[in-house]
């Protein structure tokens, strides 16, 4: 086994994936942690995949930049998603960072997120109600992939009627951020920013001509920014706009569709969860952990910098391995069980330090309530026929999980 793991481990190209690792990843992964936790990829940037390594990274801002001019522009050259994924809120570094930042957690405060409670709720057993009314129905298309547009669409204020192209968007210009691309999927993606920018330039200036409550309303709140501080530059507003959507639709998507997945494999933990509803808190940790939503970071090196045994050059990329992280048995007992009480739990799945998640107490309430719900009503649900994955390794999710429910 050991030879067979450093071997896997050697052959590991994050350029030259195979449909195995796709499929499960984890093998590599733990591969990787033993036998070659800093690797060296054959485009000279290195991949981590143990936990230390990534929280050093995480925490030390200075040394490792979440700028990605420098990195994108090979890859997307001058094109709209240069343009868009250069301008985001999570490949930025302070100050641009820090601006926006503030901005959209004035409108996530615990207060603020409490107060979306009560109609996500109303909006989890609307989505259940029409389930009951099917014998067979999809996990994502039916439930898992509705909650977080409504949510993100409420936070924004785009009427209802003119929500069905942002998830097709969002799977588009996030789809492009794979590691590799071909040239199908960089003219989706730039097809997609071009349509939404041309979108967000009209709801902007309603919203201008007619302003939201800046409690609530994210996108007013960006627009007329902060007290007696600057604002952002249309082009900032209009593309983290496009981010806030991105980032919080594709993530819950996940974590609602791999947990309900998880638990449909994991008879005993389900039975648990079923029998123990409280446990739902630490369950949500435990399904970000175990199938972790977004599975890969980036950072680039502003200064030679020691990591695993390893020294980086300044101007080295460097992969952040969270799913891999998120497994490592040095930080989590039992590391591939899925136990849904584990506690603590601390995963890396909404990173941390300086650019931890801004919408993770949103996201964690919509799994929550989703999967609660779900078991709730369908307690004896099951999957029909395989699951079909999205086939992205930056964003582990499911496109399709047909299941039964009674």
């Amino acid at each position: 086994m050991n030879a067979n793991e450093r071997e896997l481990a050697e052959r590991f190209d994050l350029e030259s994936l195979t449909p195995e690792f796709y499929a499960d990843p984890y093998p590599t992964y733990r591969a990787l942690r033993e036998h070659a936790p800093v690797k060296r990829m054959a485009n000279g940037s290195y991949f981590l995949t143990r936990y230390d390594d990534l929280l050093a990274a995480y925490k030390n801002t200075r040394a490792f930049s979440s700028d990605k001019k420098k990195e994108f522009a090979p890859k997307y050259g001058a094109s709209p998603l240069y343009d868009h994924h250069t301008t985001s809120l999570v490949f930025n570094d302070p100050p641009a960072h820090t601006r926006v930042r503030r901005l959209i957690m004035g409108a996530l405060s615990p207060r603020a997120i409490a107060e979306m409670e009560p109609a996500l709720r109303r909006l989890v057993d609307r989505l259940l109600d029409a389930l009951a009314t099917k014998g067979d129905v999809d996990l994502i298309a039916d439930f898992a992939a509705t909650i977080p547009i409504e949510v993100i669409g409420n936070l924004l204020d785009v009427p209802p009627d003119e929500r069905e192209p942002l998830r097709g968007w969002s799977l588009a210009i996030l789809g492009a951020l794979e590691p590799v691309i071909g040239a199908e999927a960089f003219a989706r993606g730039n097809e997609a920013v071009r349509e939404f920018l041309f979108y967000l330039e009209t709801l902007v200036a309603r919203r201008r001509a007619k302003p939201g409550d800046g409690e609530r309303d994210v996108l007013t709140r960006l627009i007329q920014g902060e007290t007696g501080g600057e604002r952002l530059t249309e082009k900032e507003l209009l593309h983290n706009c496009i981010f806030l959507l991105n980032a919080g639709h594709e993530t819950t998507t996940n974590l609602i569709g791999n947990g309900l997945v998880t638990l449909a494999t994991h008879d005993s933990e389900r039975a648990r969860l079923i029998e123990s509803p409280a446990l739902i808190k630490t369950a949500i940790e435990e399904m970000l952990r175990y199938e972790s939503s977004n599975q890969l970071g980036n950072r680039m090196t502003t200064e030679r910098i020691e990591l695993g045994g390893v020294e980086l050059p300044p101007g080295t990329g460097v992969t952040l391995g969270i799913g891999a992280a998120n497994r490592d048995e040095r930080q989590f007992e039992n590391a591939e069980t899925f136990d849904v009480s584990r506690s603590p739990n601390r995963h890396l799945a909404f990173g941390t330090g300086a650019h931890q998640c801004a919408g993770m107490a949103l996201a964690r309430l919509e799994g929550a309530v989703a999967i609660s719900g779900f078991l709730a009503r369908f307690p004896r649900y099951a999957l029909k026929g395989t699951p079909v994955r999205g086939g992205r390794v930056r964003f582990r999710g499911f496109l399709s999980v047909p299941c039964t429910i009674e």
